[in-house]
């Protein structure tokens, strides 16, 4: 069964040109209780920043940092647009 949300390539286009595709995924995924300071720092200096926070958003990711935002920061925008 497919989800009401289908993903497709166009639409994942901004991970090319993203700056985390430089980096790896430890970086963006770190273990509990580290900091996620030099992943934010990262996505505040890239363009496709936006478009990984809506991304994020839309498909429920709920670890690591995505568009510059922590697991506990999103829930806290999606909740805030959901009212």
């Amino acid at each position: 069964m497919l989800n009401d949300t289908v993903t497709t390539g166009q639409e994942l286009a901004w991970q090319e040109t993203a700056l985390c595709a430089q980096a790896g995924p430890e970086f963006f995924f770190p273990a509990p209780g580290s900091s996620t300071r030099e992943a934010k720092q990262l996505c505040g200096a890239c363009e496709q920043r936006k478009a990984c926070l809506e991304y994020a958003l839309a498909n429920d990711e709920r670890f690591g940092v995505w568009g510059g935002l922590s697991e506990r920061e999103r829930m806290t925008l999606q909740r805030a647009r959901q009212s």
